[in-house]
């Protein structure tokens, strides 16, 4: 018999919220997503962006965002 897996979004809004690291002093006061953070570290080596890297843009950013300044 299989254990029921916990619901992980109870409110059934469909959409969960990405996960939030604040990094104070190393990033400005609003907030980036990782995958905008990737765009502008690869930009800066001279990496051209394709189709494949604005999916996985949106995507990396849907999933985790740093953010600076203090705790609200």
């Amino acid at each position: 018999m299989t254990k029921p897996t916990p619901d992980r979004n109870p409110s059934g809004a469909g959409e969960h919220q990405p996960q939030r690291v604040r990094l104070p002093g190393f990033v400005p006061d609003q907030e980036i997503g990782l995958g905008d953070a990737i765009k502008r570290a690869s930009s800066y080596f001279g990496a051209r962006p394709c189709g494949g890297c604005e999916r996985r843009r949106v995507a990396l950013n849907r999933w985790m965002t740093f953010g600076g300044g203090t705790r609200r």
